[in-house]
């Protein structure tokens, strides 16, 4: 990178905020301009027990984007705030790097054309993961030799969309090799409501949700005599960090919004 890269960061105070905070301080290339808060307004980042910073805090983005002026948004939210923070930066000549999900077909479509109108890179990431992108490509690339498949992620207990992001985005990948296809016997019931999971063109996912998780998936293609599973696991928040910084730094050159760190790795 030839030019200092201006970041702001929505959320400093959550698991994955924190993390940000340290990677983006302990970046070259990268510099804390600011942060995005509910509470604190005015005051300083140090000021918050755990933090060095000297990063103002503000809880309004567009009176954030106004005085800051960044280049770059990484929001770390919820579904409803992070909607809301990336259309504000993107109005405000901002690039967003959307870290949460549970985002509607019509929100994704409005952010979509607002950053084509406005020739600004947005990135949507379900996971930041680069081992979790690995697994979502390696699972599209098998796809096309196994159309029985079923997703199983597992997310800590405070996760707030079921099925996560990833697991969706995993679906919607893997539907694009895969014949569509009803698994399983057509005179199944269920018992159990939901007991069969989530339905996506015939793919079914399931969602586990218990403290002392943090984010992991599995991708299950059952074939004649045979299994095939790729599995993720992500123990601990500093896995995303490197897909963090990379989004940072891509989504400077890009003019449209991409969904998926898939599409910004070879």
């Amino acid at each position: 990178m030839n030019k200092e890269i201006s970041v702001v960061i929505a959320g400093p105070r959550g698991k994955m905020g924190r993390e940000a905070v340290k990677m983006v301080e302990g970046t070259k290339g990268l510099t804390l301009a600011a942060v995005i808060d509910r509470k604190f307004e005015g005051q300083k980042l140090a000021d918050i027990e755990g933090f060095s910073s000297d990063a103002m805090i503000y809880t309004d983005a567009d009176q954030c984007f106004t005085s800051v002026k960044p280049d770059v948004l990484v929001d770390l939210t919820t579904p409803e705030t992070g909607y809301a923070h990336a259309k504000a930066a993107l109005i405000n000549d901002v690039r967003p790097v959307i870290g949460t999900t549970g985002f509607s077909s019509q929100e994704l479509e409005e952010l979509k054309q607002l950053s084509s109108d406005k020739k600004l890179g947005t990135i949507i990431a379900p996971n930041f993961a680069i081992g979790a992108i690995l697994m979502m490509k390696f699972s599209q690339m098998a796809a096309k030799y196994f159309e029985d498949v079923e997703i199983i992620e597992m997310h800590h207990d405070q996760k707030l969309d079921a099925p996560s992001g990833t697991g969706l985005k995993t679906a919607e990948m893997i539907k694009e090799q895969r014949n569509s296809k009803q698994q399983g016997h057509p005179d199944e019931k269920e018992t159990v409501t939901g007991a069969r999971g989530g339905d996506i063109d015939g793919i079914r996912i399931h969602s586990v949700r218990l403290p002392g998780l943090v984010a992991h998936q599995q991708v299950m293609f059952g074939g004649d005599g045979q299994l095939l599973t790729i599995k993720h696991d992500s123990h601990d928040r500093g896995s995303f960090m490197t897909g963090v910084r990379l989004c940072i730094e891509s989504v400077i050159d890009l003019e449209e919004l991409i969904y998926g760190v898939e599409n910004i790795i070879d």
